[in-house]
């Protein structure tokens, strides 16, 4: 058997790949593959475990062939894989939810109270000599404690960002989504309301969903012109969730008071005039990159492959239950 790993990832998972397929084992070094590149490394292939900027496309299932049984994605989302077509093909396609929870919504909150507290820009003041003397109106931001975050997208890590903020600032907590979370309410004493009400509420609105044509520019120019002008954005989620061009402008004519982003609508690039503003803070997509969690999400991903080339059983985070795996 024959299996790509399009990057490198942490050893653990590449030593449980290598337990079981050995030398079958391609692994590619260096930047993502370009769509020949990963067709051409995807001929003849059992199963490719791929990253969010690997596109999986037909063309590149058509270019494994008859062989390509799994797809095993090293992330929770897995909007980079074509779905539909995977399952046509009787593909399994699998994630690697659950294990970075507590790392995402940790760097949400920090990303919160960076914004918050100006904290980049307070750096750079520091490291550039231009701090002479102590004043009482430099670097003002706003208070957290107690004061009311939204949060857009009740999964896992919306929840658990939540209960952070309001165990360890006793924040109000407003939510928004396709469905109602009766024990999410009663735990936290969050409040469901409508997108449009938590935008106008909210001091803090921290997005959570996952990328879909319905949440695609989810958040632009309409909704942010309904956000309190002191309100602060954080998105450790999806980037085309927010129009980013809106996002420019929000923030240069202080729609909002400022935003913490870890992922972008045309990422590794920004939008035109994002990077020169001070009233962000962007990340390069390191929400989960804790070691604990890059290192599960390995194990994870590996044991999916393992699972449906080896054991000849469904994977425990298939995506496509739909399909008629091929074993």
């Amino acid at each position: 058997m024959k299996i790509l790993l399009t990057r490198e990832i942490p050893q653990s998972g590449i030593e449980a790949l290598k337990k079981e397929f050995g030398e079958s084992l391609i692994i590619h070094h260096g930047p993502p593959m370009t769509s020949d590149q990963l067709k051409e490394s995807a001929k003849g292939c059992d199963g490719v475990l791929s990253l969010l900027t690997d596109k999986i496309t037909p063309d590149v299932m058509d270019a494994a062939g008859d062989s390509l049984r799994i797809i095993s994605n090293y992330a929770v989302g897995f909007d980079n894989v074509d779905l539909t077509a995977a399952t046509e093909r009787r593909i399994i396609v699998t994630n690697t939810p659950g294990v970075l929870t507590e790392a995402v919504a940790e760097h949400t909150v920090a990303l919160l109270i960076a914004v918050s507290r100006r904290i980049v820009e307070a750096d750079k003041f520091m490291r550039t000599g231009k701090y002479k003397y102590w004043e009482p109106m430099l670097f003002l931001g706003p208070k957290i404690y107690g004061k009311t975050l939204g949060i857009v997208g009740l999964g896992r890590i919306g929840h658990h960002t939540a209960k952070i903020l309001k165990n360890g600032f006793d924040m109000k907590v407003l939510y928004y989504d396709v469905r109602r979370d009766d024990d999410f309410e009663r735990e936290i004493k969050a409040m469901y309301v409508s997108l449009d009400d938590l935008l106008e509420k909210s001091d803090f609105v921290s997005i959570h969903v996952p990328l879909l044509p319905s949440t695609h520019h989810l958040m632009s120019e309409r909704e942010f012109k309904k956000m309190k002008p002191t309100a602060i954005l954080v998105n450790t989620s999806r980037g085309p969730v927010i129009d980013e061009n809106a996002l420019v402008r929000a923030l240069k004519e202080k729609w909002i008071e400022g935003a913490g982003i870890d992922v972008f609508e045309f990422e590794p690039n920004l939008a035109e005039g994002l990077a020169e503003l001070d009233n962000i803070i962007v990340t390069p997509h390191i929400a989960s990159a804790t070691r604990e969690a890059r290192i599960e999400m390995a194990r994870l991903a590996s044991q999916s492959v393992v699972d449906v080339l080896v054991n000849k059983k469904i994977p425990e985070n298939i995506v496509n239950k739909e399909v008629k795996p091929r074993f």
